[in-house]
């Protein structure tokens, strides 16, 4: 018997494109996407989509659907926006984006989400800072731990003069927590010979509050 030949793959004039999209629809669309956001209702937010809504419209202070949607702790929405091909490095008018605001609030799988999309992790906040800064303030020990391994530069410095490891000490309270992320912050490369912009080491700000664990950890790392 003769073998029949493969079928040969179609060509890319053979893959069906999607239908064009009227301005007036798009912006029908895009009006049912951002109220789909603010409803938490991803039916209707897949179908605005599907419709040819922007995903990169604007609205209430200047969010974009992703933006709000991680405002909102709202993962499922969150994740269908990226997957969706929704910036995650789009920043609102306090100048956030879904990365940013994600990492500085713990929302750890909108966070994952938006570095597995492509996020600039390097990016920076309203003050100047990356999200490694507000996640080690937080205590946010995975979110850290997060944020390191993705490579967030551990000693960057924002506009107050302070690196995570300094925020991780003035703006804390010396918990747990708190000491385990120096630790990570630490064994990553952060550097305790930065002073802030009062020219105070992180050691003696963590001493002048009395956080001692957290003296011991910057010793240990200092050998």
């Amino acid at each position: 018997m003769t073998p029949h030949p493969p079928t040969p793959a179609p060509s890319p004039a053979s893959t069906p494109t999607p239908a064009p999209v009227s301005p007036e629809a798009r912006a029908a669309a895009t009006v049912r996407l951002q109220a789909a956001v603010d409803a938490g209702d991803v039916g209707a937010a897949r179908s605005a989509i599907a419709a040819g809504a922007d995903l990169e419209t604007r609205g209430a202070e200047g969010r974009t659907p992703l933006v709000h949607a991680t405002k909102r702790a709202d993962t499922a929405m969150a994740s269908l926006l990226l997957d969706a091909g929704a910036d995650p490095d789009a920043k609102d008018d306090l100048q956030d984006s879904a990365f940013l605001y994600a990492g500085a609030e713990g929302l750890n799988e909108i966070l994952e989400s938006t570095i597995s999309h492509g996020a600039d992790v390097a990016s920076t906040n309203r003050f100047g800072g990356t999200a490694l800064i507000p996640a080690s303030e937080h205590g946010h020990v995975e979110t850290v731990r997060i944020l390191l391994t993705a490579g967030v530069p551990v000693n960057h410095v924002n506009r107050l003069s302070w690196t995570a490891l300094h925020e991780a000490i003035v703006l804390a309270d010396g918990s747990a927590d708190q000491v385990e992320v120096v630790r990570l912050l630490l064994a990553a490369g952060a550097d305790p010979a930065i002073p802030d912009g009062d020219c105070v080491l992180p050691r003696d700000l963590a001493a002048r509050r009395g956080f001692n664990a957290i003296v011991a950890e910057i010793d240990r790392a200092a050998g």
